[in-house]
């Protein structure tokens, strides 16, 4: 399971899946420890001195109504009850527990004036498996997301609903049989919890993370379709792409090089003339390094504003040394911008993809294979194959150029206008999964269509590394010989894609080019 220590400052994204996914352990380090004592003195000597938002006076559009010393603990309480307000599903396990490590990281950052029991409360519900039932929808992104982590706290102070040992219990049986004593929220603990910007990083972790493993998986099935087209290769010379050097276009015109490499498939400008009669090849192969460059590209970008965001403070106010300052490091925009950018790569992978498996599919188009990717047609016509395989990555396709619509560019004053421009973040996000979901689907799609196309052409003419990626899918997925409900073939290669079966080939290790990026 591993141990991840956090410190506010070097938490990594391979750090966040380890405990999102593979249940590592945290700790707090002590350094981190002992700026979170100092910032709770620094809080209590500034709270003496002067009114200081949402710790001696109320929120939002109360931030002017002074509250007294006795009041202030009922103040955070009442804090969390009345902003846990969400609707819908509950996130799942993943993204809850990358919530709570994100939200303890920027914690231990040491600006937010938290108890460190406080803090290792949050941990041990990490550590012990309590995960806060959080309801998806509620959060517009304004002073971060306020519902999904005000249902976090609520577990933390014994009420909401938690999972333990996949049972949902209430929030107080389930901290008991974890034996975690609930939190009584003291000054500033309240907001210093649920305000920020984790819910929504927390999906966009896990969705780059994904992306970055889709786009070479993406890459391979590419290659393979390539192959069974008979593509020309001419058009990734890397002389064409050093006149044009995006590193994304770059890297994607190696990477296919290299896959298909030691290939008899594929032909040069010269051979195509010769045996088909043309010298170029449509842009749905023609243009892949241009294409999945720019995937690339935005992906490289994303994770750039991820890696900041997930070490940094974004609840209100920060305490330091000498002052308790008001500020808006809360506000979710420059996540909800690069959701939507990812949103948008991630929609033109899966149209680019499902226009090769249309060719693949077509007859007319697909350069001497049967009709649908099965013999039977072309004898009696009672065997669909391949068909309605391309109606599923149309309609998955459609769809996200639906949901690729920006989240960021809406907003709808809340707080009695004085949160009067906020980020829908959180929506940005979800769409964005939502969207890979449909693309890793679309992907799979294609690996099966590119699979079945290149055995009519001799899968011992494969090139070495696009024989591989073969191998990984025929050792699960049989051969259509007849009609079979596809709906499990997709799934099973949808599995090998979400198992990163395909990273240990060099140009889609997706953990090395993650790095590298």
């Amino acid at each position: 399971m591993g141990n991840v220590a956090i410190d506010g400052e070097t938490l990594s994204i391979e750090d966040v899946i380890a405990v999102a996914r593979n249940n590592a352990t945290v700790t707090i380090s002590m350094a981190a420890k002992n700026k979170v004592r100092q910032a709770r003195e620094n809080l209590g000597h500034l709270k003496k001195k002067k009114a200081i938002y949402g710790v001696n006076t109320g929120f939002g559009a109360f931030g002017n109504i002074a509250i007294t010393e006795e009041d202030v603990k009922k103040l955070q309480l009442n804090l969390i009850r009345s902003h846990s307000s969400g609707v819908g599903a509950p996130l799942k396990a993943d993204v809850t527990r990358a919530l709570m490590l994100l939200r303890a990281n920027t914690l231990a950052k040491g600006y937010s004036g938290i108890r460190l029991t406080t803090l290792g409360i949050l941990i041990q519900m990490l550590n012990r498996g309590v995960l806060p039932v959080i309801p998806e929808k509620g959060s517009v992104g304004a002073s971060g997301d306020l519902a999904p982590l005000s249902h976090m706290v609520l577990v933390m102070i014994g009420e909401g609903k938690a999972e333990l040992d996949n049972h949902i219990l209430g929030g107080k049986e389930a901290m008991r049989k974890a034996n975690i004593a609930p939190v009584i929220l003291d000054a500033k603990e309240g907001v210093a919890l649920n305000n920020g910007t984790q819910m929504m990083t927390a999906i966009a972790v896990l969705a780059l993370y994904d992306a970055q493993n889709l786009i070479g998986t993406a890459e391979v099935a590419a290659a393979l379709s390539l192959e069974a087209l008979c593509g020309i290769v001419d058009a990734f010379d890397d002389r064409i792409h050093n006149t044009r050097p995006h590193k994304g276009q770059t890297t994607t015109a190696a990477n296919i090089r290299k896959l298909v490499a030691g290939s008899e498939l594929v032909k040069s400008s010269e051979e195509a003339l010769k045996e088909f009669g043309y010298t170029q090849d449509p842009y749905s192969l023609r243009c892949i390094p241009q294409v999945f460059g720019s995937i690339h590209d935005a992906i490289d970008y994303v994770k750039k504003i991820v890696e900041i965001e997930i070490n940094s403070a974004t609840d209100n106010p920060l305490v330091f040394p000498q002052a308790c300052l008001s500020g808006g490091n809360f506000h979710g925009q420059p996540i909800s911008a690069a959701m939507d950018f990812l949103a948008i790569a991630l929609t033109t992978l899966g149209n680019y993809s499902e226009r090769r498996t249309a060719r693949l599919v077509d007859a007319n188009l697909s350069r001497g294979l049967p009709p649908f990717l099965i013999p039977e047609v072309n004898k009696k016509g009672l065997q669909s194959g391949f068909m309605t395989l391309q109606y599923t990555a149309a309609a998955l396709a459609s769809e996200n150029k639906s949901l690729a619509h920006p989240a960021s560019v809406d907003s709808i004053p809340t707080s009695a206008n004085y949160e009067d421009f906020v980020s829908m973040g959180s929506i940005a996000a979800r769409k964005t999964a939502g969207i890979l979901y449909n693309t890793q689907h679309i992907i799979a799609i294609e690996l099966l269509s590119a699979v079945q196309g290149v055995e009519f052409r001799g899968i011992d003419k494969l090139g070495k590394l696009t024989r591989k990626a073969y191998d990984i899918v025929r050792g699960k997925v049989p051969r259509l010989i007849k009609d079979r409900a596809m709906d499990v073939d997709i799934q099973t290669v949808l599995n090998l894609i979400l198992d990163e079966m395909f990273s240990d080939l060099p140009v889609a290790d997706s953990r090395c080019l993650f790095k590298s990026l």
